[in-house]
């Protein structure tokens, strides 16, 4: 889905979402509730009351992508409002909610990086 983008940040709106609105009615939530810059290369998250619909908007180069999924059986494992109207996640955080688990994994590797070759 969103592999080989070059995504600045991940944004999920805490809460639900009117899943109706399109481009125009969910860039101006990102601008005027949350205060971010809809066109900054960021993915903001978007979902519906039941839990079984997101849409993902982002800004690539000239244009909008919306990106929408509908679950057939199950739910995502969506925060609650919390005091704040963002969670800024990982793109590995998005496929992890994505795939159906919390984005709050307690049992996944940790990423290691700056690893030296002892020879």
């Amino acid at each position: 889905m969103i592999n080989g983008l070059s995504v600045n940040y991940v944004y999920l709106a805490t809460g639900v979402t009117d899943t109706r609105k399109s481009i125009n009615g969910l860039s101006l939530i990102v601008s005027e509730q949350f205060g971010h810059d809809p066109f900054n290369g960021s993915v903001f998250v978007f979902c519906n009351r039941s839990r079984d619909k997101l849409k993902i908007l982002y800004w690539e180069c000239n244009g909008f992508w919306l990106y929408y999924r509908r679950l057939d059986k199950g739910k995502f494992k969506w925060p609650a409002e919390l005091n704040e109207q963002t969670v800024s996640l990982s793109l590995r955080e998005l496929h992890w909610l994505l795939d159906g688990l919390s984005y709050l994994q307690t049992e996944a590797h940790t990423v290691v990086s700056g690893l030296k070759n002892n020879r």
